[in-house]
């Protein structure tokens, strides 16, 4: 079972910090968050701010999704969080 990304959709979870997106591993949906501490390793010029952290993700949504699919791949679960250590 392998993750796919054919919904390139994005949000800002204001709460968590972060910027949630959606992976398919067939007809199963997952949940994917990228925290900040992930969004500042890979931006770190970055600032604090959800337009900051979309364009952070949209830069990276490559490597992004490859860590994501790699995560998945060690452990399928229905949700997925990234953090700066995954990078």
């Amino acid at each position: 079972m392998s993750l796919s990304f054919p919904n390139r959709s994005r949000s800002f979870d204001a709460t968590r910090r972060g910027v949630r997106f959606w992976g398919h591993d067939r007809s199963l949906e997952i949940l994917c968050f990228v925290d900040e501490s992930a969004l500042r390793r890979l931006n770190p010029e970055a600032s604090n701010d959800e337009r900051s952290y979309l364009a952070a993700f949209d830069v990276n949504c490559d490597r992004i999704h490859h860590v994501a699919s790699a995560l998945y791949s060690r452990r399928h679960a229905d949700f997925l969080s990234l953090a700066a250590s995954d990078f």
